[in-house]
């Protein structure tokens, strides 16, 4: 798994020390890059601001840049989990529109003093190259667990009309099927949720997921690039509900 990939919800103590060190690595060169810069920022400033050894933030991480790919992906699994979430009677759209509530809406999912700090970290991306990079490759990974995501609920929607339907996902199959994928949870002392099967994205659902996702990049990019606050017509779940308007007529299932 790369550094830039989503983590999957720590299940043991020692997993969840590991992504609680994780996060404080991300947040401490987060706060180097945005007061010093990305290039006046060694990995070994990222150690010592951490409080942990050199040797240590390599067992972590490769480059300097990849440290602060927890911080953008715990808000790109955000948005998946709460879609995920969201009522088994809502349909795919709302699903995405409640996600998009959930998770963009200052004082629900982040913070309304944290949005100051999406804005940096955002800009950051923009006009560092190794730094947009890291942020394309969090957005990717996302997109492929949302596309799971919309597979879980289309299979159930139509599984819930059609008794006769099955619901089959890849973990059913003993050849292909790999590990099951956990849902997200809050990080905490509580026992981990039982995994959730993965299910396969057809390629309409494929598509689906990539305009959904760059509807809320987009957005999220476009509140960045200005200074706006996040809250009101102009601010990003504003923004990104309206971009979601382009999957209305989306034919979901058919």
């Amino acid at each position: 798994m790369s550094s830039t990939t989503p983590t999957p919800p720590p299940s043991s103590l020692t997993e969840r020390r590991k992504t609680e060190t994780r996060m404080e690595i991300a947040r401490a060169a987060a706060d180097l890059f945005v007061r010093h810069g990305l290039r006046a920022t060694r990995a070994e400033d990222i150690a010592q601001a951490a409080g942990i050894a050199p040797r240590t933030f390599y067992r972590y991480f490769a480059t300097k840049e990849e440290a602060v790919a927890p911080l953008y992906a715990a808000g790109a699994q955000r948005w998946v989990e709460a879609v995920r979430a969201a009522p088994a009677d809502a349909g795919v759209l709302h699903a995405l529109e409640q996600g998009v509530r959930h998770t963009l809406t200052p004082g629900v999912g982040v913070s309304a003093s944290s949005w100051e700090w999406v804005r940096a970290l955002l800009c950051l991306a923009e006009s560092t190259p190794s730094l947009r990079r890291v942020w394309a490759e969090v957005c990717q990974a996302s997109e492929r667990l949302l596309g799971e995501v919309l597979a879980q609920r289309v299979t159930r929607a139509g599984a819930a009309e059609d008794p006769g339907v099955s619901v089959v996902s890849d973990s059913d199959d003993n050849v292909a099927g790999g590990p099951a994928r956990a849902p997200a949870a809050p990080l905490s002392s509580a026992p981990a949720a039982p995994p959730s099967p993965a299910f396969v994205a057809t390629p309409e659902l494929r598509f689906a997921a990539a305009v959904a996702s760059a509807a809320v990049r987009a957005a999220l990019e476009a509140w960045a690039a200005g200074d706006g606050p996040a809250e009101g017509p102009d601010g990003p779940a504003e923004l990104a509900l309206r971009n979601l308007t382009a999957l209305r007529d989306f034919p979901w299932g058919r």
